[in-house]
């Protein structure tokens, strides 16, 4: 090799040096990351088998898996979740005292997610109690789960008026927000009521492509 092009090589070397030691580099990382696809949990909780939150959450995960990502579904009304009775034995980020599916199963999924979608009917406007139940044990991983993570909401309720979806929208974006990490859609449905009402509204395409775009 001449002198000229040792140069050249060793020019090329310390400029990748020096762009893996910068933010650049992070974001490099980041964005072959999500080209690779992402790591998703969806939170499904309407203890409706039929349901249609859970029809919704099936068309995002369609669209989600077409589009290359990996997606762990936790059905919060078929799993074994005790609620938090803040007894504050994890310290908020340590082993919580239930040995449960939140413990053993969840846990580590959503620790390791890039992304959390929150999928619930909409009962006396709020969350179900089933994932709200889920939510609250959110608490013995609290600092683990404040890093950066993309969210989604998927919601149905038999009202028809905006205001009646209010409250729990403003649920979900406080704890996006407090979390801190990033909305990136939501699927609001009205007027849904009956078991299946949801099929053939324009609201499952909407859940598909939310999945699909990401």
């Amino acid at each position: 090799m001449d002198r000229r092009e040792f140069i050249k090589k060793s020019g090329m070397a310390a400029v990748g040096s020096i762009l893996l030691a910068t933010p650049f580099a992070s974001i490099l990382a980041k964005d072959e990351k999500e080209k690779k696809g992402m790591n998703i949990v969806v939170l499904t909780g309407s203890p409706r088998k039929n349901g249609n939150t859970n029809y919704l959450a099936d068309q995002f995960i369609k669209g989600a898996k077409e589009a290359g990502h990996e997606v762990f579904r936790f059905n919060a009304a078929t799993s074994e979740v005790h609620p938090c009775i803040g007894c504050n034995h994890c310290g908020m980020d340590g082993p919580c005292i239930y040995d449960d599916d939140f413990t053993n199963v969840l846990r580590p999924k959503i620790v390791k997610a890039d992304m959390i979608v929150f999928c619930s009917p909409m009962y006396y406007f709020g969350f179900s109690t089933q994932l709200k139940a889920v939510i609250d044990r959110f608490y013995a991983i609290n600092g683990t789960l404040h890093i950066y993570k993309k969210c989604a909401f998927l919601m149905a309720y038999a009202n028809t008026s905006p205001k009646d979806a209010e409250a729990m929208i403003a649920h979900y974006r406080t704890i996006a927000d407090y979390m801190g990490w990033e909305d990136v859609g939501s699927v609001v449905a009205p007027g849904i009521w009956t078991a299946g009402s949801i099929k053939g509204t324009k609201y499952c395409e909407q859940a598909y492509q939310l999945g699909k775009n990401l």
